[in-house]
């Protein structure tokens, strides 16, 4: 089968990726990690009126996989994942304005609950917020809280989802950036690019990002377990992001690169909404039953 996407979901690509092009959504996380959230906050406003936050409710897995692998693409800060994918299907209900969850143990900490509407732990409210905690991503903002509140298998498996297109979203873009720096990058009188171990390294990484994107597709439909979606999403990106590192040298090291915005998304969402440890084993569990 395969698993492509159809005019009205490539148009809403189109948009989506049209609108974050010109958003300055590089400056708008460099702002967030530093703790200024208005301009992350204007986007979100936008994305919010363009439907993002009500698709988990008003349209289909296949529309939210479109949508997340744009914000991975484009690093635009949140809590995402919570607002938009998580709590709408846990509660039953669109939230009103930023909203962030945790979930033991898989989601042990809340994101960006210093700036969220609402904070819940599972299905309810949760009862308090603790100190922040550091993260690898610096825009990433996590918490701890406690609470009570129940987890919903339905809403976690959109939310491991949502995590895999942002995963795969991601490693695109550190694979195009990649290869647009080997093309201008010179060593010895020559493009780098024009080395076979670079090129064979780049074919690798794009060879992973295109066998995982039809497992996040297939997932989105329901045909594959949403598990194997997220483990390959992940494997595909953490091999662009290294890739990335390598092929940029010394200057991949340093934070002033915006490259450095991807590469620590993705190693913190690598292992977000479950380990890759967790999802291998939901995936042989799966296999036994069937």
């Amino acid at each position: 089968m395969r698993f492509v996407l159809d005019a009205d979901q490539r148009d809403f690509a189109a948009a989506l990726d049209s609108l974050l092009s010109g958003a300055g959504t590089v400056a708008a996380a460099r702002a967030w990690a530093d703790g200024d959230h208005g301009p992350g906050l204007a986007l979100w406003s936008r994305l919010a009126d363009l439907g993002v936050t009500s698709l988990a409710t008003d349209a289909t897995p296949v529309e939210v996989a479109v949508a997340f692998e744009a914000l991975g693409r484009h690093a635009v800060p949140g809590p995402w994942v919570e607002s938009a994918a998580y709590l709408p299907i846990a509660l039953g209900h669109d939230v009103a304005g930023v909203a962030t969850v945790a979930l033991p143990p898989h989601v042990p900490y809340a994101l960006d609950a210093d700036v969220a509407d609402h904070v819940y732990v599972g299905d309810a409210p949760a009862d308090s917020v603790g100190e922040r905690i550091a993260s690898v991503d610096p825009t990433r903002h996590l918490f701890p809280v406690t609470g009570a509140g129940e987890p919903s298998r339905e809403a976690f498996d959109l939310a491991v989802l949502a995590t895999a297109a942002q995963l795969l979203g991601a490693g695109e873009r550190v694979l195009a950036d990649s290869v647009a720096y080997v093309k201008q990058r010179k060593q010895f009188g020559r493009e780098i690019g024009s080395y076979q171990a670079i090129k064979h390294a780049l074919a690798d990484v794009r060879i992973g990002l295109d066998f995982a994107r039809p497992l996040v597709l297939g997932a989105a439909l329901g045909e594959v377990d949403v598990s194997a979606a997220k483990v390959a999403a992940g494997d595909a990106a953490y091999r662009a992001s290294r890739t990335g590192l390598q092929v940029h040298g010394a200057v991949g090291y340093t934070r002033e690169l915006d490259l450095s915005l991807w590469l620590t998304k993705i190693r913190a969402l690598v292992t977000a909404w479950g380990t890759p440890d967790f999802h291998r084993a939901r995936i042989l569990q799966n296999l036994g039953a069937g």
